[in-house]
């Protein structure tokens, strides 16, 4: 008999997919989708998988953290586990609580003169509510918002510089309250003044106007405080000291300042396009333009930022590049936008904490997964507007044709392996002893080949693989439709880098002081770290290590892209991530850790902690460091996206409707939020849903409106 339900094919397992198979199953809209999941490999996840090692340790793609303004990521993992709570499930995963603790402390690096390092270290407070709660009225996401932030943020860096108890508005008189206009004309007359004190009570007044109008109001307010801004970066300039020890502070200040400047000449509150209406611009070369000072250009802060998005072209560290629209949409989401904690971390990888409630929850909406199924085309139907047949390589079947159980058990939790469980497959000895790697572009074998039918075995298909991929999977839409081209032209992309250390010494006993800070703007290759301690009880050890720490960077591309049958390809480059790694422990890490450092000044091989049981456990020197773990991530769905100037109007909507049975969801689509990060790709994800089932509704995707 056949079935009244849609049937949508989801091609590909990373966050968005399972976002929109989230929002197509969901009770609401009374089981009218059959949705299936069709997955190279073994796990899903995308860029944010994580598997299980010798010993059950924890090994990721890279270092992920979430942000505390992931509301609608964290609005999917609290139902999910409030669903599978329901199911008698709570046991097995827990509370979202239990799946994420709060974190507030960051670190930013900066180069010491006369060589090494010097850090910044900043506590955010926590704020009001948890990510995924409903927003108030007065949290919209609109630019006079942020900016009313944004004074409350100089006021505050203002009030601090007071001494002996007294701070910079002592004895000064402001006048009584009256209207906007009587207070705007207050503000001029503020002008005149020199004193921190009328700067500062102007900024108090400036935040307050801003909360209390709208954006074209907000727009003739900066242009009545022209003259205070100037007073304040004159301020700035006057009391500036080189060697002061806030001066990172003042460099945000600074920064921030130009923003606001820029907003303002750009008259970008009140243009209907938002931030994109600068999004042409580079972000330092628009901060420049806007009297941003050159010591703050190279401040820790904002090289974070592009360390953060990995915002290089090509991976070249001399190639930064970050749209300036979407680099201050980030940033003021970070800093304005998140709640409960500046961060949040989870208590193991991602794939344990994110992927294995998620699949599990899916499964028993009815969501189906068909694991080892890799996309070699889209082929579209003789009217070139619906996709009429997808193109599969099944890599590997399932032993007397069941379904492929993906999770193990590690501590009683669920958790995804490092590699398949060759155990369930046909061959499956076979592929295990002659290497075959499920999961890399460059090894193309396969059991057999698979044709799905439009009407027959799905309705709608939901492309969800990286936009690096796409040419790959859909060339023939690719080469026939210029939008396509262009976006796979002009969306970049850049490879990534990452090794994992486990250390029989904690970073206190190697010279690292305070906080377990998440870390970045340092060393290149690998500018961003984190202790990672936490994780380790969530591991298998019988004699667990003191911590582990993650490191994470972009990785250069070679000058000539490899060939699709360049089976070598990606053990060279993992090479080349060992080779940098080493590299990085014997040179920059003695900066931040001289504990890890012996008598002769060469690195202490032997605090790395090495699986038990494993081949090399007993091995010394620096050979020691191949019990470690590392990889480049350099298959085309495993790029991390970047946002280059311009780039922003060749991303393509889900919503968009040129061919009526796809859609696209991803971090790398037109989402309203240009990053690639988690909330990007699942705000995408519901947009997905949104364009095949009208739910949900799009105001109920947080910021999707972002200005």
């Amino acid at each position: 008999m056949a079935s009244d339900k849609t049937r949508v094919a989801v091609i590909g397992g990373g966050c968005a997919a399972m976002a929109l198979a989230w929002e197509l199953t969901q009770p609401e809209l009374q089981d009218r989708y059959e949705v299936t999941v069709y997955q190279e490999g073994w796990r899903l996840g995308g860029k944010g998988a994580s598997g299980r090692g010798p010993s059950g340790r924890i090994e990721e793609h890279g270092l992920h953290i979430w942000l505390g303004f992931y509301d609608n990521s964290f609005r999917m993992m609290r139902e999910c586990h409030a669903e599978l709570e329901a199911r008698g499930m709570g046991e097995i995963y827990g509370t979202w609580r239990d799946a994420w603790t709060p974190e507030n402390d960051i670190a930013l690096c900066s180069p010491r003169e006369g060589g090494g390092f010097e850090k910044w270290t900043v506590r955010m407070p926590p704020r009001d509510g948890l990510p995924g709660d409903p927003r108030p009225a007065d949290e919209a996401f609109t630019l006079p918002y942020y900016m009313a932030r944004a004074f409350d943020l100089y006021r505050a860096l203002i009030l601090d510089t007071s001494r002996d108890g007294n701070t910079v508005l002592s004895g000064f008189d402001k006048p009584a309250e009256g209207d906007v206009s009587a207070r705007i004309a207050y503000l001029i007359k503020l002008g005149t003044f020199a004193s921190a004190a009328a700067i500062a009570e102007g900024l108090g007044i400036l935040a307050a106007l801003l909360r209390s109008v709208s954006p074209q109001g907000a727009e003739g307010i900066m242009q009545s405080a022209e003259g205070l801004l100037s007073q304040l970066r004159q301020w700035i300039e006057d009391r500036w000291i080189a060697d002061d020890p806030n001066r990172f502070l003042w460099e945000v200040a600074d920064l921030t300042l130009a923003t606001i400047t820029g907003l303002a000449r750009y008259n970008v509150m009140s243009d209907p396009r938002g931030l994109d209406a600068i999004d042409d611009y580079e972000c330092r070369e628009w901060m420049r333009i806007n009297g941003a000072s050159v010591r703050a250009l190279q401040s820790p802060f904002l090289r974070g930022l592009y360390d953060l998005s990995m915002g290089y072209v090509d991976g070249d560290p001399d190639r930064p590049s970050l749209s300036a629209g979407q680099g201050l949409r980030g940033t003021l989401r970070t800093f304005f936008g998140y709640r409960g904690a500046f961060m949040w971390r989870m208590r193991a990888g991602m794939g344990d904490v994110v992927f294995a409630p998620l699949y599990t929850a899916l499964k028993e909406r009815g969501v189906k997964f068909e694991f080892f199924h890799r996309l070699t085309d889209m082929r579209l139907g003789s009217d070139g507007k619906h996709v009429a047949e997808l193109d599969f390589d099944v890599q590997a079947k399932v032993k007397r044709g069941a379904a492929y159980d993906p999770l193990v058990d590690v501590q009683g939790k669920p958790c995804w392996p490092s590699d398949p469980q060759f155990d369930q497959l046909v061959g499956g000895a076979k592929m295990q002893k002659e290497g075959w790697q499920l999961e890399s572009h460059w090894d193309r074998r396969h059991a057999e080949e698979k044709t799905l039918k439009v009407g027959k075995e799905f309705d709608f298909v939901a492309l969800t693989v990286g936009v690096a991929a796409v040419p790959h999977v859909a060339s023939e839409i690719v080469a026939r439709d210029p939008r396509w081209q262009a976006m796979c032209d002009n969306v970049a992309t850049v490879a990534s880098q990452a090794f994992q250390l486990w250390l029989t010494e904690d970073l206190h006993q190697l010279g690292w002081p305070g906080p377990t800070y998440i870390t970045g703007a340092f060393a290149k290759p690998f500018d961003t770290w984190c202790d990672m301690a936490h994780v380790v009880p969530e591991e298998d050890w019988k004699e667990p290590p003191a911590t582990s720490v993650y490191f994470c960077a972009a990785l250069q591309d070679p000058p000539s892209p490899p060939a699709d049958d360049d089976t070598g390809y990606q053990a060279l480059r993992t090479e080349e991530v060992r080779l940098n790694a080493e590299g990085y422990l014997k040179g920059p890490i003695s900066h931040i850790w001289p504990g890890a450092f012996g008598a002769d000044g060469e690195f202490r091989w032997d605090i790395l902690k090495a699986p038990e049981g494993s081949e090399n456990e007993n091995a010394t020197g620096e050979l020691r460091f191949s019990t470690q773990y590392w990889r480049a991530n350099v298959n085309p769905s495993d790029r991390y996206v970047i946002h280059t100037p311009g780039s922003w109007r060749h991303r393509i909507s889900p919503l968009d409707d040129t061919y009526d049975n796809l859609t696209l969801a991803g971090d790398w689509t037109d989402s309203g939020f240009h990053s690639g990060c988690v909330e990007g790709a699942v705000m995408s994800g519901r947009l997905a849903a949104h364009a095949l089932s009208g739910s949900p509704r799009l105001e109920e995707i947080t910021a999707y409106d972002h200005p």
